[in-house]
């Protein structure tokens, strides 16, 4: 799962008194940049093991402190904290961290056995990830339903195609992650690319959700 993780953040930021876009952008994805972090030091690990999934060949065999529904907790705590305080909206904060926390629930979805309760024994993970032609539809229409509820919630200048301009680059990047080029080996070109494409995304979310408006509500 990439782009589907922004679905909860583009719901959430329809929301009365939410965060901003590039902020809750940050939330559905902050377990995996987190992660991406992490892995520099070696604190948590991945390696390739080809063939491991149907989709992707990463083995994410340690992930105590990120992907870990305890770890989840925490990080979307930490995030809330510093939204409310800059915010000073317990409802922006609140919706955040939600944001935050989906990110675990919408993996157990699609992983293989590799996420667990607080860092340790049971793994946990439906496995989607191993039936393509399942969790490849499920992720466009997660992304494709929540696009739809937030431009109904949302108004924008006319003319305006900012939010056109983030779906048609959230679509480019879930495509070359699907289709394009796997790395052999893990090396630190990975976690590198994921915090450029996680930065580009949430800045280009910023960037759209800037001039859009909460419309009054439609039945």
């Amino acid at each position: 799962m990439f782009i589907g993780h922004y679905a909860p953040a583009l719901v959430a930021a329809a929301r009365p008194s939410a965060a901003g876009l590039g902020t809750l952008f940050v939330a559905a994805q902050l377990v995996d940049i987190g992660f991406a972090v992490l892995l520099i030091p070696g604190i948590e690990a991945m390696r390739i093991v080809p063939g491991i999934t149907a989709m992707n060949p990463m083995d994410l065999h340690h992930m105590p402190y990120t992907h870990s529904l305890l770890g989840a907790i925490i990080w979307a705590t930490l995030f809330g904290l510093p939204v409310w305080a800059v915010t000073r909206r317990k409802a922006a904060a609140i919706g955040a961290a939600l944001v935050v926390l989906s990110h675990w629930f919408i993996d157990l979805v699609v992983h293989i056995p590799d996420l667990t309760l607080y860092g340790a024994r049971p793994k946990l993970g439906l496995g989607l990830w191993n039936h393509p032609l399942i969790a490849m539809p499920l992720e466009l229409l997660l992304i494709g339903v929540a696009f739809v509820y937030y431009i109904r919630r949302t108004g924008a200048p006319p003319g305006n195609i900012r939010l056109g301009i983030l779906a048609a680059l959230l679509l480019i990047c879930q495509a070359i992650d699907w289709f394009g080029p796997k790395e052999p080996v893990y090396s630190l070109a990975i976690p590198a690319t994921m915090l450029t494409a996680y930065a580009l995304l949430a800045a280009t979310a910023a960037w759209a959700g800037a001039n859009r408006t909460l419309a009054p509500a439609r039945d």
